[in-house]
């Protein structure tokens, strides 16, 4: 083996995401622009945003880490929606 080589195994690995995903209608019903980012419980978004909030509980945006979706008054989309990684609604093991 070469320093710094790579050895990958014969198994092909899972090209499946294995998270749940939804899709929704977002609508800003506010007089400003709303940004929402990509690590946001989206039940926590600001409250001019209108969407089903009930459904998105463990929920995040399902774009880019570090980016956001961003909604002009009055404007509504489509967004896919992800659940959040890991362990959810468990206390740290510290």
């Amino acid at each position: 083996m070469i320093p710094g080589e790579y050895r990958f195994g014969q198994t092909p690995l899972p090209d499946e995401d294995w998270r749940a995903q939804l899709t929704l209608v977002m609508v800003n019903t506010g007089d400003r622009p709303i940004q929402i980012g990509s690590h946001l419980h989206l039940p926590e978004a600001n409250s001019a945003l209108h969407f089903d909030r009930e459904a998105t509980v463990g929920y995040h945006l399902d774009i880019q880490a570090g980016t956001s979706i961003r909604f002009e008054p009055g404007v509504s989309k489509n967004v896919a929606c992800t659940r959040f990684g890991g362990r959810v609604g468990q206390e740290s093991t510290r």
